[in-house]
């Protein structure tokens, strides 16, 4: 009796066994189905992307409002449809391996995944800050050149570089809150900067205008008496 009851719990720990190495064999299975099928379709989805974004022909659109020089300086190739064929080629990636670890009850990971998911459109929304940051500040710096030149006033260039960087650098903060790095510390940069600017454009106002407000002044003086 004692002997068939051994036999009966090993037969039993030993089906148990094989029903989990089957369980867990269809899991991995699955789960590798899964991550292949969607490295299949990311790479398509990609390559279509990177084909509409070319055929509309985002990059002369971006040279044409100067943003080629910006990325010569800093060593990089302008090539928008390569940039999004990888973000989507990678969200994909991610999504299914997402799909991948949820049927391997990786569940930590899942939840590590699902966060990377939710802050990549703030990549994205903080590249295009930045992108916008460089065409306004390439334009507003050709406006105050010109009309600086136009008032035959000096430091032209001086007066555009200034307000190019004063451009650039509040869109870098902005793109860092948005990224949420150090938003606190960005806040009150941005807080700063904007104190900063008010400051520096009230005092060249009141400095390059004294002069004619003296006169204004001089000749309401004369009318008056």
């Amino acid at each position: 009796m004692f002997i068939q009851d051994w036999a009966s719990l090993v037969v039993n720990s030993l089906q148990n066994l094989w029903v989990g190495f089957l369980s867990t064999l269809a899991s991995i299975v699955g789960a590798l189905i899964v991550l292949i099928i969607g490295l299949i379709v990311a790479a398509g989805i990609a390559s279509l992307v990177e084909k509409i974004v070319t055929l509309v022909k985002l990059d002369k659109l971006l040279v044409s409002m100067g943003l080629q020089e910006y990325f010569d300086r800093a060593g990089l190739r302008l090539n928008s449809g390569r940039f999004f064929h990888k973000i989507v080629y990678w969200f994909l990636v991610i999504v299914f391996l997402l799909a991948a670890t949820d049927i391997l009850g990786f569940y930590s990971l899942s939840n590590f995944l699902r966060d990377v998911l939710l802050y990549i459109p703030n990549v994205i929304v903080a590249v295009l800050i930045m992108l916008a940051a460089l065409i306004i500040g390439h334009f507003l710096r050709d406006t105050v050149v010109a009309s600086v030149k136009g008032a035959r006033l000096h430091g032209a260039g001086f007066l555009g570089s200034l307000t190019w960087w004063a451009v650039v650098v509040f869109g870098l903060l902005a793109a860092l809150s948005q990224l949420g790095i150090a938003v606190v510390i960005v806040n009150a940069l941005v807080t700063g900067f904007i104190a900063m600017l008010a400051l520096a454009f009230g005092l060249a106002f009141g400095l390059g205008g004294k002069d004619h407000a003296a006169q204004v002044l001089s000749k309401f003086r004369e009318h008056t008496h």
